[in-house]
């Protein structure tokens, strides 16, 4: 899998401890299901969860992809004023 990873993604993640989980989650919406990726420093509260060390460099990246294999490619990046980090499967906001 090939990591990239936008300017000002590393140095927050490693302000903020150093991990960085990506996990999946379905929504719900007028055309059916949709599976998002969602990122975070700390680790998601409610469903247990298998998450597994992906070499990401200069930070710990943790990665939930449920039953499915890890994307060819997971960009990871920066959004808004709050700098709230994203993560794109194959450069798609979705899982597929």
């Amino acid at each position: 899998m090939k990591i990239t990873t936008a300017d000002g993604v590393g140095e927050l993640v490693r302000e903020q401890g150093g991990r960085l989980y990506v996990w999946t989650r379905a929504h719900r919406c007028c055309s059916g299901t949709l599976t998002l990726l969602e990122a975070g420093t700390s680790r998601p509260a409610g469903v247990e969860r298998r998450f597994r060390e992906i070499d990401a460099g200069d930070f710990e990246l943790l990665l939930d992809m449920g039953s499915r294999p890890a994307p060819e490619a997971l960009v990871l990046a920066l959004r808004g004023r709050r700098k709230k980090i994203v993560a794109f499967w194959n450069d798609h906001a979705w899982v597929g």
